[in-house]
């Protein structure tokens, strides 16, 4: 069948005009404001080999008190998820047993996984067990008593797990600044609660099977 030249023209007329919109689209997309992203690609959240993972004992010649906040070992891995949270000083968390040996997590969404429930990933020891809980201050990587934080929920800023994340602040106003450049509430700690984790679970860990 022989197109005619009106024809023709026709066709090649729609096809520029859809390749004309489809780069109109693909510009668009590449100038929006992605989410900020902190943590490096090599890193991925992956699934432990074992269903429950052991503490880190205390070092009682390293100076530090039982319980206070200990610097990340290079070859901790998270609990909840198999990270290495020392690579994320910003995001990290850890928890310290009563018997002074501890978890380290890449961030609070893990160390709030563990606390909803903690025998899910250690059959050693009991959420009466816990006797310390700290954060990593996202200002300046030094650490916080998690209970005394204030922590931001539903920022656009994505934290180790490629995810919706909850850093934490020493003080109000910085974290009331830091939701003013990204979006997002202040919370403290007792009012991030099972239904609060279980969304920051599904938004972090929905492809995951623990």
């Amino acid at each position: 069948m022989t197109v005619s030249h009106t024809a023709r023209t026709a066709l090649l007329g729609t096809a520029a005009v859809c390749l004309a919109a489809a780069g109109g689209m693909f510009l668009q997309y590449a100038q929006r404001s992605p989410a900020d992203f902190y943590p490096p690609a090599e890193d991925i959240c992956v699934v432990t080999p074992s269903r429950t993972s052991s503490a880190h004992a205390w070092d009682s010649a390293s100076g530090l008190g039982k319980y206070d906040a200990r610097p990340i070992p290079t070859d901790a891995r998270c609990p909840v998820c198999g990270m290495y949270p020392a690579r994320y000083p910003t995001w990290a968390a850890q928890l310290i047993f009563k018997d002074g040996t501890a978890h380290f997590f890449d961030s609070a969404v893990d160390l709030f996984m563990f606390l909803d429930e903690p025998a899910r990933f250690d059959q050693a020891h009991t959420a009466d067990d816990v006797e310390a809980l700290y954060v990593a201050d996202h200002l300046r990587a030094s650490w916080l008593a998690a209970r005394t934080a204030f922590f931001v929920i539903g920022a656009k800023v994505y934290g180790p797990m490629r995810g919706p994340d909850i850093p934490a602040f020493a003080s109000i106003d910085e974290a009331t600044a830091f939701v003013s450049e990204h979006g997002g509430r202040v919370l403290r700690f007792d009012a991030i609660d099972s239904s609060t984790v279980a969304t920051l679970r599904d938004a972090n860990h929905a492809t995951h099977t623990h």
